[in-house]
């Protein structure tokens, strides 16, 4: 057919419909960028907002805070908004108001307005980061879904490398205000292509019924924000305010949980957490994400103190890991739709068992080799596993589940990253510590902590490994059944 083409279901589908996708493709891509780029950016510009504004670390600390809280808190409302009023909207929605909290930011005359506006910018970054996984499913045939999760992963990665080198060239040329501005445009060119791109209405928009449930999102907000802030404040200090904040966590999750099973209509239908695939997929999801925090908390010492570079030459080979999981998520989203998502979930997980045991001899010996190919190794493993994990969960969702359940995807994903910070860090200072008699940490403790930091992250794979394989036999029963 000149005209159309034949897909495998037997329907026609017309060459403008396939470049339509094409563009929801790219409007989801760059709302992935955006929100990544918003996470790493700001780090940077930290020394310059102590000395504009006269504060202290602990105070500018909180324009990071600020972002990170605002996304792990509100993503799940977020998609569950999204279930109610449509996806399209509050995509666009998103968008909006993430480009808008960026020229605030970046016009900010006081650091707490400055702080408000991050708040601001995380909520739309929720939203983006809740409907991209959402809107493949709706966007992307069934065969195509493991490409298209590659291709978010690809972009969330390029967020994440270009982050820090972007902010830093801005913020030298045109001072720190920039590392915001810079977004503006960026968040309009976003706008415009997904306000022609995406679907004018949801396939699926009749399904969609029910109230918002504010008391739950209250709860469930409140119950992750002291989780949060319990895992974040004083780093490896754990001392009587992190207790405090894990207590009260621990008091909102229990009410959270009976405030559900009362609702009419839940934030969170608690059934369906009860689904051992999907309760492995959310458990794997943070338990890699915690495995992977350690590369980012654990791995500049052990380069620096470990290996003796230079901080030029440290942040150069620091880049190899988010260069890796760029290019393999493209790989990963193909070979997640040739042999199947739970196939290539227990590969990937084998992979990054593989990369962090090898992390773990700290071969001090070998030089940079001793982290560049066990970092390699890692990287492919996570891309492949987050790609296939992402990809199994949403092409089983139903449609009015579709916003919540990528919320929750997104939820155990920073989870993982804030318990990370905190766990994985606190074992390398306690390791290091025990391995020199010395204030100062020598070659010697950062080779000791980075072993033992990078055994109890391989112990943590093996689990979800083997919480995969589990996983895999229920899929095919269930297949047989």
């Amino acid at each position: 057919m000149a005209a159309a083409e034949q897909n495998q279901d037997g329907l026609i589908s017309a060459p403008h419909k396939i470049g339509a996708a094409n563009w929801t493709l790219a409007s989801l891509s760059l709302a992935t960028l955006l929100s990544s780029l918003g996470t790493s950016i700001a780090s940077v510009g930290l020394p310059s907002l102590m000395q504009t504004f006269a504060a202290s670390f602990p105070a500018v600390q909180w324009v990071v805070l600020a972002y990170l809280l605002a996304i792990t808190t509100l993503v799940v409302g977020a998609g569950r908004l999204a279930d109610i009023f449509g996806h399209r909207p509050l995509l666009l929605g998103g968008i909006a108001l993430f480009t808008l909290a960026s020229a605030l930011c970046g016009t900010a005359p006081t650091l707490w307005l400055l702080i408000a506006a991050r708040a601001a910018q995380g909520l739309g970054a929720a939203l983006m980061m809740t409907l991209t996984l959402a809107f493949v499913t709706e966007s992307v045939s069934k065969e195509r879904t493991g490409r298209a999760m590659g291709l978010l992963g690809a972009m969330s990665s390029v967020g994440t490398t270009l982050g820090p080198s972007l902010g830093g060239v801005l913020i030298a040329g045109l001072g720190w205000r920039a590392i915001f501005l810079v977004n503006v445009p960026l968040g309009l060119l976003t706008f415009v292509i997904a306000w022609s791109a995406l679907p004018a209405r949801d396939k699926d928009a009749p399904a969609r019924r029910g109230r918002f449930d504010a008391a739950g999102t209250f709860l469930l907000a409140v119950t992750l924000a002291a989780y949060a802030l319990a895992m974040t404040l004083g780093r490896a200090n754990f001392g009587a305010l992190n207790i405090g904040f894990l207590a009260v966590a621990a008091a909102g999750m229990a009410m959270f949980v009976l405030s559900q099973k009362i609702a009419k209509d839940p934030l969170i239908q608690l059934a369906s957490l009860r689904d051992p695939r999907l309760g492995a997929s959310l458990a794997m999801s943070l338990i890699v994400a915690t495995v992977m925090m350690a590369t980012l908390v654990v791995a500049p010492f052990y380069l620096a103190r470990g290996l003796g570079l230079d901080s030029t030459m440290t942040g150069v080979v620091l880049t190899a890991g988010p260069l890796v999981s760029t290019l393999s998520a493209l790989v990963a989203g193909r070979l997640s739709d040739r042999f199947g998502a739970n196939r290539m979930m227990v590969a990937g997980l084998a992979s990054l068992a593989i990369g962090t045991f090898l992390l773990s001899l700290a071969q001090t010996r070998l030089g940079i080799a001793s982290y560049v190919i066990p970092i390699t190794v890692t990287c492919f493993g996570y891309a492949l596993f987050q790609t296939s994990n992402n990809a199994a969960v949403m092409s089983g969702v139903g449609a009015g589940e579709r916003g919540v359940i990528s919320g929750l995807l997104n939820l155990s994903r920073n989870l993982g990253l804030v318990t990370g910070a905190s766990l994985m860090g606190a074992i390398f200072a306690a390791t290091a510590r025990q391995a020199t008699d010395q204030d100062v940490l020598n070659s010697e403790a950062a080779a000791r902590g980075m072993q033992v930091t990078f055994e109890a992250a391989t112990g943590l794979v093996l689990v979800a490994l083997l919480l995969a394989l589990v996983q895999q036999r229920l899929a095919r029963r269930a297949k047989a059944g």
